[in-house]
């Protein structure tokens, strides 16, 4: 039966999930009619994470100015977590996996770690490596939170793109690479006496492009001329017994960028790779890349899987980060959960479906955007070699002579605009093709030119949103006119839901030279009904059985489409998330495996029924 989604059902759904956290709250529209719901007080979050990422160092002697965030090493200590991440001068805490505070530690690496690896001995040592030169002391403190760190007196060396790994006996392992031609290598330590090595080293495992269309280099997993993808980022997972080794490929910078695994019997293998490769996996969408993670265990035992997400505009470099709920099934394979992953999603304190999408959808693609000027609009790709394309969009008027942005919701980040100033005279107008009821907003700022080049504490990014049903009288749902927040990234749920057609934002001041956006996205639920079952759905595996190719009869009203696919019937755990085309081409898959397909279609009021699954050999 078609989904009806009606606002009344939609949050009945939400709210049944526990009574201890349902609260009464009223949705208020700008005629002044209110309409009592019970909706659901579980935290929510998004993909990229939230957080104030650190301004990159190098590429600072070419003028690059950008934040990223990349390679994430996240550990459980005494019942809080923190996160280690590339070159950020420090780490973050957390005692809910939502909600993180930068930590500035009183000793760190000049340069900031690199690639980092951390792990917690028995809840009484914090270890940590990730020296940007590729060799130094592997660092421990008992007070993370503290920030107050001591060396081990051994230097160790090759610790780029590192995994530090201590057994339930206490012996250690380090496991390291990042190349496109050598394997993913294990040596024993000694815990015990300064890390030092024990003479036991072994190659473990490698790509096979050949057999694993997900590990070809490239954006979409092509390149013209390249054709070995990077292994890198190796991290261990131990879990019933069983050791999960887990790996990135192909590169960073792609959208493909994903983490397989390899699962053996004891830490130093041998390892046999998993059949349902990769197990995080996310090519589609607003924003892409899941791969060179690190899987944690929350204290109430459910799985975690934090990611590098690639945006690769000003730099190849430029990356973000991701969290997705993770799990092990029945016959030990491992998988997280991908699917609208860059749409809200519970929180870790959701009682049964942490991490998974909650159900609000996106509200403004396609809005209409008006500006209050326009310096620039630009489409901005890194590609391969650190060589940037750029291509400037011209700057357009509607009607009535105002300027518009086409590229404020077309959901592609290298796509941004920038304004005239950095003031409180700029500000951003979406009228939304439909009211709806707006939940939550994510706010993608974008760098540009911005001359910052380091972490640097104190930023700030001031403004307010409104919201209108008529486009004439506001209500003001956000005000951060005089917050200390810097949220490059900023998602931001309102206090009370509300119906609205019009969403605007006001700036004030924020980070750096100029004031840019790439995307403005608004969350929540349209009044009308989710689109009809895809009808038609066509798969042709290629010659290339690496390849395949679909094609499906286009849905009325649907925004866009999501193909999900897998080895079993009920093991459908990956999934490609497109917008606006009734075809897809995907060269991800491996070249040995039979699959099961099915395909979804979506729009701002929900989703629909999924098709039949079909069998393709």
């Amino acid at each position: 039966m078609k989904l009806k989604h009606s606002i009344q059902l939609a949050f009945l759904i939400i709210a049944m999930v526990s009574c201890k956290q349902k609260q009464e709250n009223t949705i208020v529209s700008e005629d002044n009619k209110t309409e009592t719901t019970v909706i659901d007080t579980t935290q929510t979050y998004i993909n990229p994470l939230d957080i104030d990422y650190t301004y990159m160092v190098y590429n600072s002697a070419r003028n690059q100015s950008y934040r990223s965030g990349a390679d994430p090493a996240v550990i459980e200590f005494k019942g809080e977590y923190y996160m280690f991440v590339t070159r950020s001068f420090g780490y973050w805490h957390s005692t809910d996996l939502v909600n993180w505070k930068f930590i500035k530690p009183q000793q760190w690496f000049f340069e900031g770690s690199n690639a980092p690896t951390a792990f917690n001995y028995k809840d009484s040592l914090v270890y940590f490596a990730g020296d940007p030169a590729g060799y130094g002391s592997i660092l421990y403190t008992d007070d993370p939170k503290k920030g107050l760190w001591s060396p081990t007196a051994s230097i160790s060396n090759n610790i780029q793109d590192s995994e530090l790994f201590i057994d339930d006996d206490g012996k250690s392992y380090l496991y390291w690479g990042s190349s496109n031609v050598h394997p993913i290598r294990v040596k024993m330590l000694n815990k015990d006496d300064r890390f030092l090595e024990t003479g036991v080293r072994k190659e473990l495992i490698n790509l096979d492009e050949e057999k694993h269309g997900w590990e070809r280099f490239g954006e979409n997993n092509f390149h013209p001329t390249l054709k070995e993808g990077y292994m890198e980022g190796a991290s261990m997972t131990k879990h019933n017994g069983k050791y999960y080794l887990q790996y990135a490929a192909p590169g960073t910078q792609f959208n493909v960028y994903a983490d397989g695994v390899y699962v053996g019997d004891s830490p130093l293998g041998p390892f046999t790779y998993m059949k349902n490769n990769p197990m995080s996996f996310k090519p589609g969408g607003f924003t892409n890349g899941a791969g060179h993670g690190i899987t944690v265990k929350q204290t109430n035992g459910q799985y975690w899987h934090f990611a590098t997400m690639a945006l690769a505009s000003n730099a190849q470099w430029e990356r973000r980060l991701c969290m997705f709920p993770t799990y092990f099934d029945e016959d030990g394979l491992m998988y997280s959960n991908t699917s609208y992953g860059d749409y809200p999603r519970y929180g870790a304190n959701h009682p049964t479906k942490a991490g998974e999408h909650n159900g609000w959808m996106l509200l403004s693609y396609k809005g209409n955007v008006t500006v209050s000027s326009s310096l620039q609009q630009i489409m901005k790709f890194t590609s391969n070699d650190d060589e940037v394309e750029v291509k400037e969009i011209p700057t357009e008027t509607n009607a009535e002579g105002q300027i518009t942005s086409k590229v404020l919701t077309d959901e592609n980040p290298k796509t941004f605009w920038v304004a005239e100033a950095n003031d409180d005279k700029q500000w951003i107008t979406i009228e939304l093709l439909n009211e709806g009821t707006v939940h939550a907003i994510q706010l993608n700022y974008h760098d540009h030119e911005t001359g910052i080049y380091t972490r640097v504490e104190g930023l700030k990014h001031q403004f307010t949103i409104e919201t209108s049903i008529d486009g004439k009288n506001w209500k003001t749902v956000v005000d951060r006119s005089k917050t200390d927040i810097d949220a490059p990234n900023a998602y931001l749920v309102l206090d009370e839901p509300v119906k609205a057609k019009y969403v605007r934002y006001n700036n004030i001041k924020v980070p750096g030279n100029n004031f840019a956006m790439s995307e403005v996205r608004v969350f929540g639920l349209g009044l009308g009904e989710a689109p009809n079952k895809v009808s038609n759905f066509k798969i042709n595996r290629e010659k290339d059985r690496r390849d395949i190719s679909f094609s499906w009869d286009k849905v009325e009203d649907a925004q866009g489409y999501n193909i999900r696919w897998g080895i079993a019937p009920d093991k459908l755990y990956q999934s490609w998330q497109v917008y606006d085309t009734n075809t897809h081409f995907m060269r991800c898959l491996d070249r040995d495996t039979p699959y099961y397909f099915t395909i979804e279609a979506y729009n701002e009021n929900g989703i629909s029924e999924q098709t039949e699954t079909i069998y393709v050999e």
